[in-house]
């Protein structure tokens, strides 16, 4: 499962109001990159895929592909304001490693394909 906390998907759903479009999910995802070797992906989609994994949170659809799901099950994605601005903060048991910026990171079953990092 993928856990949205309720900060979370109040943002979410405040974003999806602005794309105008009912159809609309949101999509997490992960992909081989980043410092530490993967890194986490989430936008807006509308077209379901052959093994997609669906989560509903708090009102909120959230769709995983079968590829990514093996490597963020059980992670809970949170939304925080501060002074300096607000954003999605992502916590993963399966990681075992990350970056310093937090939006990359490693399995102990897979390492991904590590990048040099940009400071």
């Amino acid at each position: 499962m993928i856990t949205l906390t309720e900060q979370a998907s109040l943002k979410v759903k405040e974003m999806l109001a602005a794309e105008n479009n009912p159809d609309l999910f949101l999509r997490v995802g992960v992909r081989p990159g980043g410092c530490s070797g993967f890194t986490y992906g989430m936008g807006w989609d509308q077209e379901m895929k052959e093994g997609d994994e669906t989560f509903e949170q708090h009102g909120v659809k959230i769709v995983v592909d079968k590829d990514s799901y093996l490597y963020i099950k059980g992670t809970e994605i949170d939304y925080k304001e501060s002074m300096m601005g607000g954003g999605f903060s992502i916590v993963n048991p399966n990681a075992v490693a990350s970056c310093g910026c937090g939006s990359s990171f490693k399995t102990a079953l897979a390492e991904g394909k590590a990048e040099k990092c940009d400071d």
